[in-house]
């Protein structure tokens, strides 16, 4: 069978793995861009990239990382996605969980909603009410972008002017204020990986300041998760419906709060503490879930 991998780059590193790991598998891998695919609508339909028809010739396709795109081209490409699954060809994750997760707005509040515990967290186009979630988190807060991942444009705010002028900037650039309290956490936070509803590994990431990205620097370190924080990950997974997510959670003082969900989750820096094949986990979850 032919797996599609829609990815920026199909040598990078994570597409390699997954690349060798179906090649191992039996099957051929086909690296798919967003940018070359062409929708027929009326007749004939089809959906093609470089001479193939996606729904005909591949059995599934995974999505790596959707890619910095304009407002225009990331509702084309999740609803190209929401079209590839309406015409039988599974993708993984289903579109549905990739939306739900691309936005920290979304996720987080769906998470909230089903009574998993998260940061407090204050979401306005209002730079008052912004301000005032400044004042009522204690003047510690940490500012993200709505949309975005390996801790870029992440701001932690202490300073009360510094706050008035960073809300207000983003506020005239016409971008969403996504305002959460900064947690005590020692520099150290929690990655679990889920294939298929189970956590395959785990680890925990140091750094020197308080961002805890290895995109920023900070160092693996392996970590057998408790019964608990693997519930936690799983339950995360079930609600925004991810077959494969990568669960970040942080220990404050009052116990774990889930931080995001990553649904397209790189695992480089990962593998590097971990026995387990990662990339063979997932080839063999698509291999189950494909056409046959």
């Amino acid at each position: 069978m032919k797996i599609g991998i829609f990815t920026r780059n199909e040598h990078s590193w994570c597409s390699r793995k997954l690349r060798d790991e179906i090649i191992k598998a039996g099957h051929e891998p086909y690296p798919l861009k967003f940018n070359r695919i062409r929708v027929n609508i009326g007749s004939p339909p089809s959906i093609s990239c470089d001479g193939i028809d996606l729904t005909k010739d591949l059995s599934i396709v995974i999505v790596r990382p959707i890619g910095r795109c304009s407002v225009d081209e990331c509702f084309f490409r999740i609803d190209l996605l929401h079209k590839l699954e309406r015409s039988g060809l599974p993708v993984i994750n289903k579109p549905s969980a990739i939306e739900k997760c691309m936005s920290k707005f979304t996720s987080l509040a769906l998470l909230e909603e089903h009574g998993l515990p998260v940061p407090k967290t204050v979401v306005t186009e209002n730079p008052l009410e912004a301000l005032k979630a400044y004042y009522e988190m204690g003047g510690d807060v940490v500012v993200k972008p709505l949309y975005g991942s390996r801790g870029f444009g992440i701001s932690r705010l202490r300073d009360e002017d510094v706050a008035r002028r960073v809300f207000s900037d983003l506020h005239f650039m016409r971008h969403v204020l996504y305002v959460q309290e900064f947690v005590q956490h020692g520099g150290r936070d929690i990655r679990m990986f889920v294939v298929g509803g189970e956590v395959i590994a785990s680890m925990q990431r140091l750094a020197p300041g308080w961002k805890t990205n290895i995109a920023l620097g900070a160092k693996p370190v392996p970590l057998i998760p408790s019964e608990e924080l693997a519930n936690l990950a799983l339950k995360a997974c079930e609600i925004l419906g991810c077959d494969i997510a990568g669960v970040d959670v942080i220990e404050s003082p009052s116990g774990y709060l889930l931080t995001e969900v990553n649904s397209q989750p790189g695992w480089m820096g990962l593998q590097a503490v971990t026995r387990v094949n990662i990339a063979a986990k997932i080839v063999k979850f698509l291999i189950s879930k494909a056409k046959k």
